[in-house]
């Protein structure tokens, strides 16, 4: 993400070290380290903030109401008090949204159609990857569509990259059939441990993310989070011309993509039905 944002401001003009410079912060999803690292760059007085997911967004938010603030892929921006509203987000902060909770009904539907027989799901999530108003309507979500899909849910929550092992331990031995992987960086973070465990277990697992099936894992369905970085470089472009974030809408994506690994659909001895296939925007053979 971060290099496909770097690549879209190089597109407008932007060279690091010429005429820009970026000061990248890494924080591994520590909150704690978010907060020190937001504080830094206030002091530093940069002129805009790029935070990467509401997770980096919150504290940012926290610690300036000044330095305009753009956010790759944040998940309900509202919800989680980032913004006043979509159209017009009215204080220091604005940038792109890839719509969290809203894709937890189609990504369970399409692990349903992939796996007919199952009917336990076992959801991977990490409870405090954003507010709580959040997290509340992911969940929802998720339990409405398994209501209407004729499944069972068993949401095995995980706080760190540590409980991800222990907490998947748990999904075959309570029957999981199928696994489902909310949206959290954390989570995003750990996908490659996610996709390991998975294979392992052999629990065909639906990701948020292409990164997820790349890796090896089944299938992946949400928007492309190294295009949503790309598109968010026009919006620092923007606010260094003078554009103030209040005046700037939250961008949505208007495209969403199924990706879906055969080779790991044969290794799980799943046939793919021609449907789902016809639905696939990239097949990873």
């Amino acid at each position: 993400m971060l290099k496909a944002f770097v690549a879209g401001l190089r597109e407008l003009g932007y060279v690091d070290g010429q005429n820009i410079a970026i000061e990248r912060v890494l924080s591994e999803a520590d909150i704690d380290r978010l907060r020190e690292a937001a504080s830094e760059l206030v002091k530093h007085n940069v002129d805009v903030i790029v935070a990467v997911s509401t997770t980096a967004a919150g504290p940012a938010k926290q610690a300036t109401s000044v330095i305009p603030i753009v956010a790759i892929g944040m998940a309900d921006p509202v919800d989680d008090e980032l913004v006043a509203n979509l159209p017009r987000p009215g204080g220091n902060i604005t940038g792109t949204s890839f719509l969290g909770p809203q894709l937890v009904t189609k990504r369970l539907q399409l692990l349903s159609e992939v796996v007919p027989q199952h009917s336990r799901v076992a959801v991977l999530w990490h409870p405090r990857a954003y507010n709580d108003r959040t997290m509340v309507g992911m969940v929802k979500e998720a339990e409405h569509a398994a209501h209407a899909l004729g499944i069972q849910l068993q949401f095995v929550p995980a706080n760190s990259p540590e409980e991800i092992t222990s907490t998947l331990s748990t999904t075959t031995r309570d029957g999981a059939d199928a696994l489902c992987v909310f949206p959290s960086p954390m989570l995003y973070a750990e996908y490659s441990r996610i996709v390991g465990i998975a294979a392992e277990k052999r629990l065909p697992t639906i990701y948020a993310a292409r990164e997820g099936v790349e890796l090896g894992g089944l299938m992946s369905y949400g928007a492309n989070l190294a295009h949503l970085a790309r598109q968010t470089a026009s919006y620092v472009d923007r606010i260094l011309r003078g554009a103030k974030p209040a005046d700037l809408p939250v961008q949505q994506p208007t495209k969403f993509e199924l990706v879906i690994n055969l080779k790991t659909a044969k290794v799980l001895s799943l046939e793919i039905p021609p449907k789902v296939l016809a639905l696939a925007d990239e097949v990873i053979e």
